[in-house]
Order: structure tokens, then sequence, then C-alpha cells
């Protein structure tokens, strides 16, 4: 098999021999190699973005990376630290003083553990498939208000001053005092975001045209740290201060093991964050793992994916790394690179370990304003603007979704905006839910039924009601006032017979059943006879089991079989029987028997 014949049979998700063969592994390895040239970046990026250490960043792009990538369902899903995940992760540490930053440390790594806890309770208990109820558009408005809230976040370190308020203040009105403070903007700071800034979207481009190999970030960031540095700009030492703020100096070694230190009252301050964060982070890597698997055409299994990634917070807790979650940027980039199995994540971390041992010590000549600049242009392309204007355009429910979500991460707070917009989707939804239709139906004198117009003269000898939508206990009121209205107009044109088609009608509840019973004992002592047209199984069966029969014979109950058979025509002409032999003057309708047309 040709190594071509197996990068397309990966992509197509075909089965392949899964010997692993040279041509496997080095398709993995050229993916994890150019995965792992953005990783670097972003690792460190968004460990600042969460206010920690730098490495514990790139400890969880080698650890978390390596654990989700051996025990995940998707091929191509890599794991690691994330931007949204990284600004609730601040805002999970901000009732740490500032000063305590080896306390603020051992928290971090508390919560790992404990997000990894919840996501494995998570996937124990097979509720991976309740992610689906979440609403792609309160995803799409976190993903903006994160957005929103990265680019706000690196304003301090874009202009080159210090980053004024504290954690428990709202993040506007930090950005508030930051702007207006005393110290003005550092000029070369500026430059260097501006840049940043600048070859990050030229260099895409340039990507994108040629169809280079995507390193283009981190080639943005080798350039202008090193322009910075031959400009004498991050030089430091002993008695000499760089011109511009520079990150902290990565050590050379590995994540080592560490049992982190336990404050009891932490476990209180950081279960809320803790469950959101673990939330959080299976929304996206689903999200991610579902769209990828969707153009390779993989089958997942959700619950092992989330198990891994569970398991990976859990493991990264206890080798001082950041927790994580999916990554689409990584995972895009690894999937467009060709690899075949989810080993490539593993060289990811292989490669990204390497380097931390190797040149760790040079990070501490990056300029924070460079990776401020990255982070804006990462951070701004998240936010797909088709995607907006598609869901916007689309529904008026989905808008609103949207909005409110992104409104709520920025002025609220994110850890709370997915819960705020699940919040507003169920809200909006069980009214929408509760709406049960229902229409009349007509027989014309050529025989067809069909729904009846205004200009259609009233029924006269059979009226048939169809009700359309769920049967549970929101829905009662409108069942009850449907059936009354329907009693009252038989009642009014002189009908003893009701054919009430339920063909329709979804997931009956003790409450609605409560209702129809009572409205057929009403029905039966005024004379009016019910037929029910298109009975399922599923209300059959509540039918049975709560005791309806007693006000309902057999005969005029009749169940929807299968597609050739209509229980609704035939309950229509059971109707026109029993009229017929109750009213000796016959039936101005097609008689007895006749062919009948439902549209």
């Amino acid at each position: 098999m040709t190594e071509a014949t197996i990068s397309h049979a990966g992509r197509l998700g075909i089965p392949i021999n899964w010997r692993y063969s040279w041509l496997t592994a080095r398709a993995d390895f050229l993916a994890g190699l150019t995965v792992a040239a953005i990783s670097l970046p972003q690792s460190i990026a968004y460990a600042l973005i969460a206010g920690v250490d730098p490495r514990f960043g790139l400890y969880a792009a080698i650890v978390f990376t390596a654990v989700a990538g051996i025990l995940g369902s998707s091929r191509h899903l890599v794991n690691g630290p994330t931007g949204a995940v990284s600004l609730v992760v601040f805002s999970a540490l901000a009732f740490i003083d500032p000063e305590a930053r080896l306390d603020a440390y051992e928290a971090l790594f508390l919560l790992a553990i404990l997000i990894g806890i919840i996501q494995i309770a998570i996937a124990v208990l097979r509720l991976g498939d309740l992610t689906r109820y979440i609403s792609e558009s309160v995803v799409t408005g976190f993903i903006v208000g994160a957005a929103m809230l990265t680019i706000i976040g690196q304003i301090a370190n874009a202009l080159g001053v210090k980053a004024m308020g504290t954690g428990h203040q709202h993040v506007l009105y930090r950005l508030w005092l930051t702007l207006t403070q005393e110290a003005s903007a550092n000029p070369k700071a500026l430059a260097i975001s501006l840049g940043g800034i600048v070859l990050a979207v030229l260099s895409r481009r340039l990507v994108r045209r040629y169809r280079l190999p995507q390193l283009d970030m981190f080639f943005v960031l080798v350039v202008v740290s090193g322009a910075a540095w031959l400009a004498g700009w991050s030089e430091h030492g002993a008695g000499v201060k760089p011109a511009v703020s520079l990150i902290e100096a990565v050590p050379a070694s590995l994540p080592a093991p560490h049992i982190p230190e336990i404050k009891w009252h932490w476990f209180v301050d950081l279960s809320g964050s803790a469950f959101a964060i673990a939330v959080l982070g299976l929304l996206e890597a689903l999200a991610i793992a579902k769209a990828i698997a969707h153009k390779s055409g993989q089958q997942l299994d959700y619950n092992r994916q989330i198990l891994a990634e569970g398991v990976g917070n859990l493991v990264a807790g206890f080798f001082r790394a950041m927790p994580g979650a999916g990554s689409l940027s990584r995972t895009a980039i690894n999937f467009q690179a060709g690899a075949l199995t989810r080993f490539s994540g593993v060289f990811t971390a292989a490669v990204v370990a390497l380097v931390v041992l190797t040149l760790g010590p040079l990070t501490a000549y990056v300029p924070k304003a460079a990776l401020a600049g990255l982070l804006i242009v990462a951070a701004a392309r998240l936010i797909d603007l088709d995607r907006l204007r598609y869901i916007i355009r689309g529904s008026r429910y989905d808008a609103v979704l949207l909005i409110a979500t992104a409104f709520a991460a920025v002025f609220i707070n994110i850890e709370f905006a997915i819960l705020i917009g699940v919040a507003l989707s169920v809200i909006w939804y069980v009214p929408r839910a509760a709406r049960l239709k229902a229409n009349e139906l007509i027989v014309t004198p050529e025989g067809v039924v069909r729904e009846r117009l205004p200009a259609d003269p009233p029924s006269r000898e059979v009226l048939i009601v169809d009700l359309e939508g769920e049967l549970f206990f929101g829905a009662a009121p409108d069942l009850e006032a449907h059936l009354e209205k329907a009693a009252s107009q038989a009642n009014r044109q002189g009908i003893r017979h009701l054919v009430l088609r339920v063909k329709r009608v979804r997931n009956p509840d003790v409450v609605a059943l409560e209702v129809l019973e009572k409205f057929l004992a009403k029905a039966r002592a005024d004379g009016l006879t019910v037929l029910l047209a298109g009975v399922r199984g599923e209300l059959a069966a509540a039918i049975g089991r709560v005791g309806i029969g007693r006000e309902l014979p057999p005969e005029q109950i009749f169940p929807e079989e299968d597609e050739d058979f209509s229980a609704t025509l035939k309950a229509i002409r059971r109707a026109l029987a029993l009229r017929a032999a109750q009213d000796a003057s016959g039936s101005s309708l097609p008689p007895r028997g006749a062919s009948y047309y439902l549209v």
C-alpha cells in the first residue's frame, strides 16, 4: 500500500491494516511535527492568559496531549491548553491573592485534578450524549465571548503597560483602569505587537495561497522575537532591565510527578469552576471531534473520548500542568497535515518535550507584546463572521441565544456563559414545545380528506380534528382548550361523531392522559361519540395502562399499523357508518366503503 493510498484511506475513514507500518508512523510524525510548531507558542500564550507560569502550558502540551492521544477515540483530535479554558482558569484562580503565586499554582494543579474527576464521572455514567442538547448557537456565542475576552485581556501586554485591577473586578473595569493609568503606552511594545499582527495576517495569506505548511504562527513569533533581540529591546541580565516585558524562562526540564498541596476551602472555591471547565472542555473536544469525523468518515465513541479527556486532565494535574481540552486550530492542522492515527498527538507531545529540553531557556527572550499580537489575531480568527451571519439571519431564536451567551461571557461571567445560554434555550424551548396544534379536516364531495379552508362550508356529518405536538404536562392546557373547542363546535353544528387524529402527537404523560380521559368521560355523558385515529404504540400502551378504555370501547380506537394502512380513513368511514345508522335520512358525503384520499 502506497503512502498516498494510506493517506486517502485515513481521510475517508476506510479501515487500514492496523499493523503500525513505517509509512503510517512517518505520516503521523510529520503531522505531529507540524502541530508542535503551533502548539509551542499557543501553550505559552494560553498559560499567560490563565495568569500562570508558561511552563505549565507547555507541560499540558506534553502530558495531557500524550495521554488523551493514546486513550481517545478520534484519530485527529489534538488536546492541550485552549484559550476558552484558560480564560475560565484565570477567573477560577481569582480568589487567591496575586502575590501568593505558589498557592495559585497549587490551586491550578488541584483544579485540573477536579476537572478530570468530573469528566471521568461523566464518562462512567455515559452522559456524553447529553451534550447534544446544548445548542450550537450557545457554543458559537460562547466562542465569540471568549474571543472578545482574549482580545481585551491582551491589550495591556500589547501596549506594554501593567494590567491594572484584580481578578475579583470585572474585566471591563480592569480594562478601564489599565487604559486610564498614568503610565503611557510603551512604543517599542506597541511596535512589536502591531508588527506581529501584520506579519500573522500576511503570513496566513501566503500559507493559504501557496499551500505551505501551517507554521506561520511559530514563524511570526521567531521573527518578531528575533527582531526585538537584534534591536536590543529584549536584552536582560544582572543590572540590565529589558526595554519591553518578557515572558518567564522555561526550565530545560520535563514535567515531574507532583502531588498538589490541598487546602480544604479551595474545594468550595474551585468546585463551581471545575464543573464549568469540565463541561466546557467536553463541549470543545466533542464539537471539534465531530466536525473532523464528519470530514474523515470516522465513527466516534463519545464516552471513550470523554474518558480520555478526563484521564488527561487528571494525570496533568499530578504533573504540574494546567487543564485543557480539544484544540480547534491544532486539530485542523493535524488533519490537514495527513495524520492517520491518534498517535500523531503522541508525536506532537514528544516534539514539544524535546524543544523544552533543548530550547526552553530561550523563551526568556520572547516579548509579551509578541505573544499578545499573536493571541489577538488567533482570537479574532475564532469569530467566524459568515457563521454569525448565517445564524442571525436563519432564526430569531438562535440569534437571541448567540447574542445572549456572548453578552453573558463578556459582561457577566465567562464561567456561567454556557449555563446561561442553556438556561435561556430551555426557557425558550419549553413554551414552543408546549404548543399543541389542532386543525380541522373535512371530506370533500370528491372523497378527499384535507385541511378545512375558510371557504369550505361547515361540517355537518362528522367533525375531524387533527392534533399535532408533544403531549406532556406543558401542553395540557392547549390540549384541554382544543378538546373543549371541538366539543363546543360539534354541539353548535349538530354533530354527534368526533374523530380525533392523534397520529402526530408524541410523548404522552400522565397530565395529558388525564385531560384526555376527563374529556372522553364528559363526551360520553353528553352523547358525543369520539373515535381516536392513528394511535401509535406509545399512546396505545399508555391508554391501556391508565384504563382510558373504560371510556372508549376498542372499536373506537384505530391504531396506526403501517404506512400502507390509513387508520384515519378507517376511522372516518366508521364514524360515517355510525352516523348513517343513526340518521335514516342518509349522508351527503360519499357512501360507506367509498375511497378517500388523505392529503
